[in-house]
């Protein structure tokens, strides 16, 4: 299976799957130290993004985690990836502060309404087709 993503940060990445069930700010809800969620009452509170090809259906913003991120490109504990369900103007900041500081960066992608579960792996080509690398995981009942 594939999709088209608009791309707001060129790039490629191939990884696992972390969807966020509620939105979040990267500043206060995402530690640039150890790259956990933060945020008190989060579905994915203690989850650790690093290394995740991070699906963001709903952001809530704060002009400041473009920072967030930049300190995560940094320290080399940032997401592989993000996929997010609508246009962001704050969170490219990052990455395109990031490309000037000589650091390395992350592909930005759009997709409404993205379908995305956390355990999926996925590819995410430079023109923007998503590829889907793995069955959607299952939950696997219990035999009778």
């Amino acid at each position: 299976m594939s999709w088209q993503a608009d791309m707001l940060c060129a790039g490629t990445a191939e990884g696992e799957v972390l969807r966020f069930d509620a939105p979040v700010s990267f500043w206060g809800g995402i530690s640039p130290q150890t790259s956990e969620v933060t945020l008190a009452g989060h579905p994915q509170l203690g989850e650790i993004i690093a290394g995740k090809i991070l699906v963001i259906p709903r952001l809530i913003g704060s002009s400041s985690s473009s920072a967030v991120l930049l300190e995560l490109l940094y320290n080399g504990i940032a997401p592989k990836a993000l996929i997010l369900g609508g246009r962001d103007a704050i969170l490219p900041v990052g990455v395109v502060v990031a490309r000037q500081m000589g650091w390395p960066t992350i592909p930005i992608a759009t997709l409404s309404a993205p379908p995305f579960i956390s355990g999926t792996r996925l590819r995410l080509c430079e023109d923007g087709r998503i590829e889907q690398l793995t069955p959607t995981p299952q939950t696997i009942s219990p035999s009778p």
